[in-house]
């Protein structure tokens, strides 16, 4: 199988599905890096950017993202292990996200994780001790994805450095800089068959439905 350029980068940095990460992030017009962000926060590990197609979180979270077969049906259908779909699936729910809060992609990834775009969700200590939460430590695989080092940070759960962390995703993720970066990526695959995107995986019970019930936009979400 032959990579496209960006699947190419991202699996020479370590990305495990790099090709499946990257159609799906074409197809929803996210930054392929941070999608591959998200599958490392998910079921890599601090330190490592590569995600594992695993069942996990108590035999609740599904695939390479981790869907949560509890509040979404996708999950307990085969489809949910196959990574191109799995990352199908998150990718949508992350788009549909970054739409509803303005291209912050602090708040996007929060909500993505815990429901809330002020959550600090699942807490990741690295192993220079720093206690990051859900989005920052997305963030952190986000800028080491990118080619610049990961952030020093210290234990301290309000760090300056963490806030930087935040700042940064913010202006990296923007919708109109993604759309941009999304202009200039290779060709998609054909598009997999359309499914609702109401994807969450925080292990605590947070109604993630409530996020769809407005105007969006429901492809992408």
């Amino acid at each position: 199988m032959s990579l496209d350029p960006i699947a190419s980068r991202l699996a020479a940095t370590g990305v495990a599905y790099a090709p499946e990460i990257s159609s799906a992030a074409r197809r929803h017009g996210l930054d392929p890096e941070l999608l591959a962000a998200v599958a490392a926060q998910e079921t890599g590990g601090p330190g490592a950017n590569a995600g594992h197609n695993i069942v996990g979180d108590g035999g609740h979270g599904r695939g390479l993202f981790q869907i949560d077969d509890r509040w979404h049906a996708f999950a307990s259908t085969p489809a949910a292990m196959d990574p191109a779909r799995n990352a199908d699936y998150a990718a949508g729910m992350l788009s549909g996200l970054l739409k509803r809060y303005d291209g912050n992609v602090h708040e996007a990834l929060s909500a993505y994780n815990a429901g809330s775009p002020t959550a600090t969700g699942t807490k990741t200590r690295w192993s220079d001790g720093s206690d990051l939460s859900y989005a920052d430590s997305v963030l952190r695989h986000y800028q080491s994805l990118s080619g610049g080092p990961p952030p020093k940070t210290d234990a301290s759960e309000e760090s300056p450095e963490s806030s930087a962390i935040a700042e940064s995703g913010a202006t990296i993720a923007s919708i109109g800089s993604l759309r941009a970066q999304a202009q200039h990526l290779p060709l998609p695959m054909p598009a997999l068959p359309n499914r609702p995107h109401t994807h969450s995986y925080q292990r605590q019970p947070t109604n993630y439905v409530q996020f769809f019930n407005d105007d969006t936009d429901e492809t992408n979400s």
